[in-house]
């Protein structure tokens, strides 16, 4: 029988005030009793509902999975501030302190790598192991929007759906967007992920870009001394695969999970399930190396 649509809608989200910061948007799915936390940061032209739409129900079987979003992107904080990655590290610990979470498995997927990687380096008390899906520690390709984007409108089944999009977002992007067919998807998941890229703020995304560009953490990149998953998608024509594993050696005791698939893998069914994996590898790792401590839970 094909999955409907509703079953792969991700769950409802609600708003958490962050004293200083903003409101910020989180989709929260309780676990079982005890559970580890595992943080989801959502990637560029994404929100926390369409980066994770698959991997909610694998997860939530041996996790408590946060998903929020980010500064700009769907539901997130908005700022007069230029996008900062920093800021958002800043705010994911924010919300954690707000919510009371301890340490949590911290997983960044495209640009939440950057972010998972500079909230281990500021706030080292939040993070009790990484897991990096198709993202690196270095400055992305100059082509990397334009890659991102239109695999992603692609996927979604959005393109050719939603020209007005062009009227927002920038050219280059806009023209990859509108040149390409989907496949078919059901019409409610449509709408949603319709209204989902709708609620992005168009500075924002412009600005996150530009800050990605110039993201470079190979200089301590291997200081990281928790857990750490690296999740390469093997065929990414975004984010080279070879770059994905360049940080993966890079990172002291990091396990490498390869994908067959490109930049898109969060959008494939089998997603969540290798997604669960490697957290589970993580948690089990620092679960480990603090035997009994009851500050994972």
């Amino acid at each position: 029988m094909a999955e409907s649509a509703a079953r792969r809608l991700p769950p409802p989200g609600q708003r958490v005030d962050l004293p200083g910061r903003g409101s910020i948007f989180v989709r929260h799915v309780d676990g079982p009793a005890g559970a580890m936390p595992v943080v989801l940061i959502h990637g560029w032209i994404a929100s926390g509902g369409l980066n994770w739409f698959r991997a909610f129900d694998p997860l939530r079987r041996s996790f408590r999975v946060i998903a929020p979003d980010m500064r700009g992107h769907g539901r997130g904080i908005r700022s007069l501030r230029p996008f900062q990655l920093a800021d958002c590290a800043d705010d994911i610990a924010a919300l954690l302190e707000s919510m009371q979470i301890g340490p949590a498995v911290v997983v960044g997927y495209s640009m939440g790598g950057p972010v998972s990687q500079l909230l281990w380096k500021r706030h080292r008390d939040r993070v009790a192991g990484l897991v990096l899906v198709a993202t690196s520690s270095r400055p992305v390709r100059t082509d990397f929007g334009a890659r991102v984007f239109g695999d992603l409108m692609c996927g979604a089944g959005l393109a050719g759906r939603i020209p007005e999009a062009a009227s927002w977002l920038p050219r280059q992007l806009a023209r990859v967007a509108v040149s390409r067919r989907p496949p078919q998807r059901a019409s409610s998941l449509s709408r949603w992920a319709r209204a989902e890229f709708g609620r992005h703020n168009v500075r924002h995304l412009i600005e996150a870009g530009a800050e990605l560009g110039r993201y470079d953490a190979r200089s301590w990149i291997s200081e990281i001394d928790v857990p750490t998953a690296v999740v390469v998608t093997v065929r990414d024509r975004a984010m080279p695969s070879r770059h994905q594993l360049a940080m993966a050696h890079e990172i002291p005791g990091a396990s490498v999970h390869r994908l067959d698939a490109g930049h898109l893998s969060c959008m494939s069914a089998t997603f969540g399930h290798s997604l669960a994996d490697a957290c589970r590898d993580v948690a089990d790792r620092a679960r480990s190396a603090n035997p009994g401590s009851a500050r994972f839970e």
